[in-house]
């Protein structure tokens, strides 16, 4: 008897010839057309620039296969100094984003990009004694404004979380302080959303329009001219900032980080952190939770239900007899 023979069919779709390079920048086109941020386009060209180095561009997308991607993801941990699990990841995403699109123009056959399995590390926040040291406010009759508005800045930082192309944006008509919300409209999943104004920012915020006035079409942070403050200038801001009153940390996203560590540790729920940081998902804000470390074991007995049920006493006598 003849064993039946199963031929395989080929279900994958036709590809289109076309390079890496020239397929990028029609990839670039069309987001553009879609009105896909800059800052986007910008991550996916320094994305395309590593991968690139691994995988000339001149070559044709059709020969890109899963292979190409395992090795390319080598490639990266094979780097001297070693690249961290969580970049590695940061460019398989970009990449991941560019080459479904390939894909779904037919210039790559079809194949799943996953990620890594990420080695999961305590983020870095501000310390009490830093912030302390930093929220201090200086000397107004002695201090230039950029040294008062760098006060005002990191208190908006700690105050907010919000990103840093976000406070970039913020202008002196979206601070509603008889309502007590900021209104974000430079965020980074496109959707424009309020946010509670805390009483101690507002009245910071009064106090500093005062000194910087302006109108409401005019952005709340700005140079000595008062001119937009860009991402690059509100960094460089805010190292002198620190760096003068003494703290070596610097980073601006250390805010963020701050801001979500307080939050939960002072009883906030993940559901309206979710809201405030302006998360798509909330399992992103789930990692925030698991980043503390040591930092939840602070008054771990206070909130523990077994510590704080009643009527219970582990040091009396149980009462029961042991079987002899």
């Amino acid at each position: 008897m003849k064993k039946s023979v199963r031929k395989s069919i080929n279900l994958q779709k036709q590809t289109t010839k076309m390079d890496f390079n020239t397929a990028f920048e029609q990839m670039k086109k069309i987001k553009k057309n879609q009105n896909l941020s800059d800052e986007t386009i910008v991550f996916y060209e320094s994305v395309k620039k590593s991968f690139t180095k691994f995988w000339a561009g001149d070559n044709f997308c059709d020969n890109i296969k899963q292979d190409t991607v395992e090795n390319y993801i080598h490639h990266l941990k094979s780097k001297n100094p070693p690249i961290s699990s969580v970049t590695i990841n940061t460019y398989l995403r970009g990449l991941r984003a560019i080459l479904y699109f390939f894909m779904e123009q037919g210039y790559t056959q079809e194949f799943k990009i996953s990620l890594i399995k990420e080695d999961k590390t305590v983020k870095e926040t501000y310390t009490d004694a830093e912030l302390n040291v930093l929220m201090k406010k200086p000397n107004v009759k002695e201090c230039d404004f950029s040294e008062y508005r760098n006060w005002v800045l990191s208190n908006y930082l700690l105050a907010t979380g919000n990103r840093l192309s976000t406070v970039c944006n913020i202008k002196i008509g979206d601070i509603d302080f008889q309502n007590n919300e900021i209104l974000l409209t430079k965020v980074k999943n496109r959707r424009q959303h309020i946010i509670p104004l805390s009483p101690k920012l507002s009245k910071i915020l009064i106090d500093y329009l005062q000194f910087r006035k302006g109108e409401k079409s005019d952005y709340l942070f700005c140079n000595r001219y008062g001119e937009q403050l860009n991402k690059s200038a509100i960094t460089s801001a805010i190292k002198r900032y620190n760096r003068k009153r003494g703290v070596d940390k610097t980073s601006i996203h250390l805010y963020r980080h701050t801001f979500a560590k307080k939050w939960i540790l002072n009883g906030g729920d993940i559901f309206r952190l979710q809201s405030i940081l302006g998360h798509s998902s909330i399992d992103i804000v789930k990692e925030y939770v698991a980043m503390f470390g040591s930092d939840l074991k602070n008054n771990f007995d206070k909130f523990n239900p077994l510590d704080n049920l009643k009527g219970t006493n582990i040091n009396g006598k149980t009462g029961i007899k042991m079987i002899k």
